[in-house]
């Protein structure tokens, strides 16, 4: 197994360890999912890179690589939901449509079909990401002493606010725009390739 490949394995394993530190009620291991996470990502931009440089991309990197980003942004929106402030059905939304269409993806590509990334799905990914760093910002500035009003003021944010709704339902029908996109625009390369 190739260097990259072996990263996009452990971003699959690192996913369910942040959702488990964070949801402990000790601080320290609450703190650590934060870096856990942020060394998740990472990897994501390493593994890239280094194959890219290197030239060790393979068949088995061009499918887990992509899979491996789908579950951790999943296991991160499943945490929202775990922790109460976002509905089910976004979370199954966000969820199927982000691996579904990576696999389809893949194994397309693992065919020699590729069918290049539209802008919308880029600005997805982008939406999906920015939103997550945020939330877990402001879950991690919640992790020290702070005053009880900027405290509840976060909270309420986080939890109440018709503002963070919207920001997920956003996020929520992006994503599921792009699902259909992807699908439809496949269609027409099929059609494409018989003609």
């Amino acid at each position: 197994m190739t260097f990259p490949n072996i990263l996009s394995v452990l971003r699959i394993i690192l996913s369910p360890v942040f959702m488990i530190l964070f949801l402990s009620d000790d601080i320290i291991s609450r703190r650590i999912s934060f870096a856990v996470f942020f060394i998740a990502v990472l990897t994501d931009w390493y593994d890239g890179w280094h194959a890219r440089k290197y030239k060790s991309v393979t068949n088995f990197g061009i499918f887990i690589d992509p899979l491996a980003d789908k579950i951790l942004t999943s296991f991160a929106f499943g945490l929202f939901t775990v922790m109460g402030f976002m509905p089910v059905w976004m979370l199954i939304i966000i969820a199927l449509r982000d691996i579904v269409v990576t696999v389809i993806r893949s194994y397309d590509e693992y065919r020699g079909m590729t069918m290049k990334t539209s802008f919308i799905a880029k600005t997805k990914t982008f939406l999906q990401m920015t939103y997550i760093f945020f939330i877990l910002m402001l879950f991690f500035i919640l992790t020290y002493d702070i005053d009880s009003a900027t405290r509840a003021g976060i909270n309420d944010f986080i939890f109440s606010s018709a503002i963070n709704y919207f920001l997920l339902l956003a996020v929520t029908f992006i994503t599921l725009y792009t699902g259909i996109d992807y699908l439809v625009r496949k269609q027409y390369l099929k059609k494409d390739e018989i003609n």
